[in-house]
């Protein structure tokens, strides 16, 4: 039945969200956002278990121990792989996005989690230490893949309103993800020595839920349309995820990026860099995604637990504030969720960054003193945990949210693979570096992070503009002046009007004056026409 376009008071047209959307959003992310959460923090809890197996591996082969250093090395090593396997997964997502698509770059990728998860869960058994490098370098190829197509995905199937509150749902559960594997980490659960295999193989649990639901749902509608040219499969996909909403509008839209694109053939990483029309976009990517990882939060990741050890916390007490600090970052996150499509992306952005630089001097001044004045280790504590809870209010999921929103769909993919593995490489240079960095510099590391947090929030202030219910050519040309170019847009070609024509009640067509053919009538699904 044909109805009246969905509009709010403010005139603009609006989708609502639906069961659909959240499903979908629910299983990408728990299945693959979720996994790179626990990876990050899985490694905490069972450290010294891991480098006293190392230990007796190498007495067993070599029939002498290792030394404090090289156990050290081998352990960093074990934490920074899963960001070298991360690093070469995000380089991949433009050639798998491209062939498969979003879902199916998901669906196909589980395979890694399964491999990687019988790796690491028989490698006492096998009494290989190999097998928990080997895993937890292809878990970081699973999560390299999947923390670049996930934002890429949800942020495709959103409506332009949604796509805030969707586009932060995998920080959510990477939060989520760094809890349960801190949760389950306590030596009352699976923190005894016997169980840290399986500790760090219980990663195949969401994946194989997630493997079981996901290939139900449709694939992206602008992937459909944009780039496989399929306007059936579109239309199946928006009925999917539009409950009530001006589908033709939106179909519309798409075809407006398509025409404005100089090639739909997806360009290359390469061409990207050498695009000045966007130039700025590719700049605003690099800074904030490097800056997502070199703002320290890796460091209080991997070494939660060393960090309140060295902050003066009772060696019995450390793993319930490691607890109490994850119950914070999902709170945090669950905030910047909600209040992102009020507030918009710029205000969590600059805030976050900002928090998490005073909290980075905080605790570098609270190190310092702490030796004279007693409280100031609950000062330390108190800024660890405000770091944690200013990442995850913005940093943690606007970065991938917006590395989607600057782009168009031609350039989107090389746009992930460029902040994907600036995001790794940085995510690798702080787990290897900072046990050495915290012994060489100690308190004073911490300004580092301080430094690279005010750096960023100001980029963010000064530079970037307001991204908030902006459709993806709008956003472009926000862009166009600060690259000094002009972006070219066609009317709507006859011929895009009749494909839309052809579909079943899809939209009407008339002549008018000069032979020309408008859409007159704007068709709306609704929930009692599927019926």
């Amino acid at each position: 039945m044909a109805e009246e376009i969905l509009k709010e008071a403010d005139g603009k047209i609006r989708g609502h969200l639906n069961l659909s959307l959240l499903a979908v959003a629910f299983l990408s992310s728990f299945g693959s956002s979720m996994l790179y959460g626990y990876n990050l923090a899985a490694v905490n809890s069972p450290a010294q278990y891991i480098k006293e197996f190392f230990n007796r591996t190498a007495v067993r082969r070599n029939g002498t121990g290792l030394s404090n250093e090289t156990i050290t090395v081998l352990y960093s090593i074990t934490v920074s792989v899963f960001a070298i396997g991360g690093l070469l997964g995000s380089l991949t997502v433009g050639i798998l996005v491209s062939k498969f698509g979003r879902k199916g770059t998901l669906v196909k990728s589980t395979s890694l989690v399964f491999v990687a998860g019988a790796l690491m869960g028989f490698s006492r058994t096998c009494g290989s230490p190999e097998m928990i490098i080997i895993g937890r370098f292809i878990t970081g190829i699973h999560s390299g893949i999947s923390l670049s197509v996930v934002p890429m995905y949800l942020g495709e199937i959103a409506p332009k309103n949604l796509r805030g509150f969707l586009g932060l749902m995998p920080s959510i559960f990477i939060c989520l993800g760094v809890f349960i594997a801190q949760i389950l980490g306590l030596y009352e659960i699976l923190g005894q020595e016997e169980h840290w295999p399986l500790f760090l193989s219980l990663v195949v649990v969401p994946t194989s839920i997630q493997l079981m639901l996901l290939p139900w749902f449709p694939e992206s509608p602008r992937y459909l349309l944009i780039e496989r040219d399929n306007i059936h499969a579109t239309i199946t996909a928006l009925k999917w995820y539009r409950v009530r909403a001006n589908i033709q509008a939106e179909v519309e839209e798409m075809q407006e990026e398509q025409r404005s694109l100089s090639s739909v053939r997806t360009i290359s990483v390469c061409e990207l860099l050498a695009d000045k029309t966007v130039r700025w976009q590719v700049i605003t990517v690099l800074v904030i995604n490097a800056g997502m990882q070199l703002s320290g939060i890796d460091a209080i990741w991997f070494y939660t637990n060393n960090i309140f050890e060295n902050v003066g916390i009772n060696a019995s007490l450390v793993q319930y504030t490691t607890v109490g600090t994850g119950a914070i970052e999902v709170i945090a996150g669950l905030i910047g969720c909600f209040t992102i499509e009020r507030i918009g992306r710029r205000p969590l952005m600059v805030g976050g960054f900002s928090f998490m630089g005073v909290c980075c001097a905080g605790i570098t001044l609270s190190l310092i003193l702490q030796a004279h004045v007693p409280f100031m280790h609950y000062v330390s504590v108190a800024c660890v945990v405000g770091i944690i809870a200013g990442f995850c209010i913005g940093p943690a999921g606007v970065p991938f949210l917006m590395t989607g929103e600057l782009f168009k769909q031609s350039h989107r993919p090389a746009a992930f693979i460029v902040g994907g593995s600036l995001n790794w490489i940085s995510n690798f240079t702080v787990g290897f570096v900072f046990p050495f960095l915290q012994m060489s510099a100690g308190a004073f590391c911490y300004l580092v992070f301080f430094g690279v947090c005010v750096g960023v929030a100001a980029y963010v202030y000064f530079i970037i503009p307001e991204t908030k219910n902006k459709t993806f050519v709008e956003i472009s040309q926000m862009f166009a002046s600060r690259n000094n170019c002009e972006l070219e847009s066609e009317p709507l070609a006859i011929s895009d009007q009749l494909s839309l024509r052809k579909m079943n009640g899809y939209g009407s067509v008339e002549p008018k004056k000069g032979h020309k053919v408008i859409l007159e009538e704007r068709y709306t699904w609704t929930d009692e026409e599927d019926e």
